[in-house]
């Protein structure tokens, strides 16, 4: 007998844990934000661990409520794509891949509709995990990832990446970034996942001792990007992910270099399966707005600087 405990709070605490509040919870589920905080209150309850640390105005994971999410969000993204295949049309293919959310979130996601324009018989169905191994472990055809080594995967690089700081332009009028001893006024905003990448670039950038005026950990990367956004602090961005606030001026780079390079984003399937129809249409369109985006970055770091 499979043992589920209340799941409708399980659902909401998934919901609240992946959105960072019970109002995106609420939103998402259709309820109100007042009755998602109940459900989860009696999650906790019946589980007898606390699974939020609640404080003004957000919400942080608790150890067990990290691990608790780490395990649901998967199993629910792989409930979502089965429901998803079930229901498909006949002449419809649907290709699962697993990607890194903030990487969902902030660059395929946005581009899904074109995916889509151009390949109208193929769909693609996102599944979430927040490491690598967890991705490579799902039941998913194609994995989105840095560099990885995995067995009987082989993978194509699409997409090069970049970490500059990037902060909002009222945020630079307020307190000036000029040089990178100005970082010392400021608020570093990081992630957990990524928590070397200032220490990095400081030494990069010759001042390995800077002690920022405060630093804002997050729990998923895109939650700092968009604490940058809204002008609390200087995130260390990604590039390639960042690329629409820095078109549209609402992230400014203020420096060209030093930038922490790596070797980007792949593409990987199965070796049996890697020059399957459905793969290489998907590789050759990741490689083709991979490329379009490298192309265009360039032009966003200078046009909007001030």
């Amino acid at each position: 007998m499979r043992r589920l405990l209340f799941l409708n709070g399980i659902k909401a605490f998934e919901a609240a844990a992946r959105s960072g509040s019970f109002a995106a919870a609420g939103h998402e589920l259709n309820v109100s934000a007042a009755a998602i905080s109940r459900m989860v209150h009696l999650l906790e309850d019946r589980l007898g661990v606390a699974l939020f640390e609640r404080k003004a105005n957000r919400l942080l994971l608790t150890s067990a409520g990290r691990a608790y999410q780490n395990g649901l969000t998967p199993i629910f993204d792989a409930l979502a794509s089965l429901t998803a295949q079930v229901t498909a049309p006949p002449s419809v293919r649907v290709l699962t891949i697993g990607v890194g959310p903030t990487f969902a979130m902030r660059w395929l996601i946005p581009r899904l509709s074109d995916f889509q324009r151009d390949h109208p018989g193929l769909e693609l169905r996102i599944v979430t995990a927040s490491t690598p191994a967890e991705q490579f472990r799902m039941d998913v055809e194609a994995v989105i990832s840095g560099p990885a080594r995995q067995p009987g995967w082989v993978g194509r690089r699409f997409l090069g990446e970049a970490r500059l700081p990037v902060l909002s332009p009222e945020l630079m009028r307020k307190c000036p970034l000029r040089h990178p001893a100005d970082l010392k006024r400021h608020t570093l905003l990081h992630s957990a996942t990524l928590a070397e990448a200032w220490p990095r670039w400081l030494v990069a950038a010759g001042v390995p001792d800077l002690k920022p005026r405060h630093e804002q950990p997050f729990e998923h990367f895109y939650f700092a990007i968009q604490a940058a956004i809204e002008g609390l602090g200087v995130v260390m961005g990604p590039l390639a992910l960042v690329a629409d606030e820095l078109r549209d001026g609402r992230l400014l780079a203020p420096f060209d270099e030093p930038a922490l390079r790596a070797r980007g984003y792949f593409l990987y399937a199965r070796t049996a399966d890697s020059d399957g129809p459905q793969i290489t249409a998907l590789r050759d369109w990741l490689v083709a707005a991979g490329s379009q985006a490298e192309a265009r970055l360039p032009r966003y770091l200078t046009s909007r600087r001030s």
